[in-house]
């Protein structure tokens, strides 16, 4: 049996950074504060409390004084900063840069025209969404399917913009739906689309396409809360029936792959590299 893996699965390079941040501080230091889960991975988590991170909640940040926190790549809304600010935390930010590039610019188009809608394609109460909502005082929208298009009031003018890894066939959907509701509105140049979607993940499904086709069977690891893991093994599913899903190599005793000469191993950008790598030599050694 020959088994691969996709060189471009795993994580982000903004996951990678803030892990990275995360270890270098746990190198001289007992344990680190992170608010909300590091990466929508049980596996890679549990790697990492055990090095001493300890995930705390949104209330339970509140309580903090005289402490120090980790914000993980998805980012934070100013009124996290505020918090921090006034219970003497200090913050070690590791937001991704294309997140606070995308924090920056939805609030520079707040203070700047204060009229416009801001529409913002992602998943309601997403760690990432609720960053970007934030730089709007909470007065966008979060659109997650074409029906919430029905809440905009295409007179008056709006921008669009993607949560950074929103699906792109969604996205796409999405804002052709709403170039017609203001064209209808006779207001076709009250609306602005700005893919904001991040290369990194944009190109994912392609790619999975692409990979899935060349082996009789496929492993896709990934973690059952991931969505960006969930949408990406559908497409893979599609491509090769033969395709499976594991987000622990316990479950490859369940999976017979002795009747496939090809095997190919792939995940989501929230899958850490080690367990592909792990799914791989229990394979090799079966």
């Amino acid at each position: 049996m020959t088994i691969t893996i996709d060189k471009n699965s795993g994580f982000c390079f903004g996951v990678i950074h803030a892990i990275k941040t995360a270890e270098a501080y746990l190198q001289q230091h007992n344990s680190l504060y992170c608010l909300g889960d590091m990466v929508h991975n049980n596996e890679e988590l549990n790697r990492l409390t055990g090095l001493g991170l300890k995930i705390i909640t949104p209330e339970q940040f509140k309580n903090l004084h005289d402490t120090t926190v980790l914000i993980r790549a998805h980012g934070e809304p100013p009124a996290t900063y505020q918090i921090a600010k006034n219970n003497n935390i200090t913050l070690i930010d590791a937001t991704c840069h294309v997140v606070a590039q995308l924090q920056k610019k939805i609030k520079t188009e707040v203070e700047q025209h204060p009229e416009t809608q801001i529409l913002i394609v992602g998943k309601a109460g997403h760690a990432e969404v609720e960053g970007l909502l934030g730089q709007t005082k909470q007065n966008g929208l979060v659109i997650s399917s074409v029906a919430d298009l029905a809440q905009i009031n295409c007179a008056k003018p709006a921008k669009l913009y993607a949560q950074t890894t929103q699906s792109v066939e969604k996205y796409e959907e999405i804002a052709e739906k709403l170039c017609e509701n203001y064209k209808k509105a006779q207001n076709e140049l009250g609306i602005e689309i700005h893919n904001t979607i991040c290369k990194r993940v944009y190109n994912r499904a392609n790619e999975i396409k692409e990979f899935a086709s060349q082996f009789d069977a496929v492993l896709f690891v990934s973690d059952e809360k991931s969505s960006n893991g969930l949408f990406l093994y559908e497409v893979c599913k599609k491509q090769n029936p033969n395709s499976f899903f594991i987000s622990s190599v316990k479950q490859l005793q369940n999976i017979d792959f002795k009747q496939y000469k090809t095997v190919g191993i792939c995940g989501a950008t929230s899958t850490p590299i080690w367990l592909m790598e792990e799914a791989q030599q229990v394979l090799l050694t079966s």
